[in-house]
């Protein structure tokens, strides 16, 4: 346990937490800004499995923010270099799994089933959409990012307080028939969103503390203003 006393020396982790964290399991669902800092603390925490579900290779233009990936991977697949990377770092005993296909409407529901918490890192309202009823479903707590710029935002779907991502964006319908937009932002910005949901997928697997369970929290890092609303 020398790995993870600096974890287990906190009485809300302690051994108990951290063999919870050891029996879990987490599904990533795109491995790029958010996806990278995510999983990265996620493999370093302890946690049993955890999935790696993405179609994309590395580009260039990843690298200023997606700091799983290097030069040497350009062109290469995501999840492969990031099962490379996660496993310099994460415990023997950890297993990564990877679903190169990506999730999609057909496979959901299958993939979920098999871990205990989603984490959302993808880009756009038809993934999150997807997620959200398949979770529901399922019964599954998932964790939401989106960033813009400067701005984050993070929150905790299908928990006890029951809310559902359409309760947060009920016209959800609506914007996931819009064209994807290509948007900036700084690498610290997904770097803290997706610091955030690795620490409430913890939280949640470990059973400790308050989430963001029907709260969303909002950052804004070019003012370094922090605020959560309620929904």
């Amino acid at each position: 346990m020398e790995r993870y006393i600096r974890q287990t020396m906190l009485p809300e982790v302690g051994k108990e937490g951290q063999r919870r964290l050891a029996l879990g399991s987490a599904l990533i669902v795109g491995v790029g800004g958010l996806g990278s800092p995510v999983a990265l603390y996620l493999a370093a925490s302890g946690i049993g499995r955890m999935g790696l579900a993405d179609i994309d290779v590395v580009s260039e233009s990843n690298l200023q923010r997606q700091v799983l990936y290097g030069e040497p991977q350009l062109g290469l697949p995501k999840v492969d270099c990031a099962r490379e990377r996660l496993a310099a770092l994460a415990s023997p005993s950890c297993a990564l799994i990877t679903h190169p296909g990506g999730l999609t409407a057909e496979n959901a529901c299958d993939i979920i089933s098999g871990y205990d918490v989603v984490l959302d890192c993808t880009d756009n309202f038809s993934a999150r959409l997807m997620i959200d009823e398949a979770c529901f479903r399922l019964g599954k707590p998932w964790v939401h990012a989106s960033i813009d710029g400067f701005y984050g935002q993070v929150t905790v779907f299908n928990h006890r307080a029951g809310k559902r991502y359409r309760d947060l964006y009920p016209d959800a319908d609506a914007l996931a028939d819009m064209p994807r937009r290509t948007i900036g932002t700084v690498g610290p910005t997904p770097g803290v969103a997706g610091s955030l949901q690795a620490a409430e997928a913890m939280k949640l697997i470990m059973g400790i503390g308050l989430p963001l369970d029907g709260r969303l929290l909002a950052f804004d890092i070019l003012n370094m203003d922090f605020n959560i609303v309620e929904f």
